[in-house]
């Protein structure tokens, strides 16, 4: 699997249906990760950095409705897009799943299609480069779908690891990633790499995007990391 795949969380306490929808999510190209409580949901949020949750109201001890509230009050989470699945019909049960924090909210029972649309749909506005989206970043354009970078129209040769730091910052121009956190999303959890290799790699990306002229996009924050403008 790709390290730059994106992470669905799937929060779900019936099994049957934490199936499908894993079976589902990854036959889009996600890799999952599960949760079968709230209190297990609130520990991958943390340990898998998920890049969309896809959480059941009514769930053991800690309700979804919690779960919601808590991810989307902490700085750190609270972009992470929540779709709330519910049998709750009612008008102001949606209206209270939006306003905990829910970016979206399906109702019980629902078409996987239609959910498999959803989550994509708010993939092109958190992980544009995941879902094959172009970004464009003042005169550089990555095209996700082709694999091919241009800066000025005029193609750049990258490699895959300089490609997938390239998306990573082209994704949230201005923020500023960690070594730790680069290594996370370019390279994966599961593979050991000392973080010297991103500064390596950085250099190439650097080296390949003024291979046609033009000033150093990338920009290094001592003690912090590094940023796309």
């Amino acid at each position: 699997m790709a390290a730059d795949q994106p992470v669905v969380l799937v929060v779900e306490d019936e099994h049957a249906q934490r199936e499908v929808l894993a079976y589902n999510l990854e036959a889009e190209g996600f890799r999952v990760a599960h949760a079968v409580n709230g209190e297990e949901a609130l520990l991958l949020v943390d340990e898998e950095a998920p890049d969309l949750v896809v959480l059941d109201w009514m769930l053991p001890n800690v309700s979804g409705i919690e779960v919601c509230r808590q991810i989307k009050s902490r700085p750190e989470t609270r972009g992470v897009p929540i779709i709330m699945l519910s049998a709750r019909t009612e008008e102001v049960d949606r209206v209270r799943g939006l306003e905990t924090g829910a970016d979206d909210y399906v109702v019980k029972p629902y078409s996987v299609v239609e959910l498999m649309a959803r989550v994509r749909a708010q993939l092109r506005r958190t992980r544009p480069a995941a879902v094959g989206q172009q970004l464009v970043y003042e005169d550089i354009l990555l095209d996700s779908e082709t694999h091919k970078v241009f800066r000025a129209e005029q193609p750049l040769k990258l490699g895959p690891t300089e490609f997938r730091l390239l998306a990573t910052f082209m994704e949230k121009p201005g923020r500023v990633w960690t070594r730790e956190q680069l290594l996370d999303r370019v390279w994966g959890r599961d593979i050991y790499v000392d973080t010297r290799t991103v500064d390596v790699h950085i250099g190439r990306l650097r080296k390949a995007l003024c291979q046609h002229g033009g000033s150093d996009p990338l920009r290094t924050v001592r003690g912090a990391g590094y940023a796309l403008g």
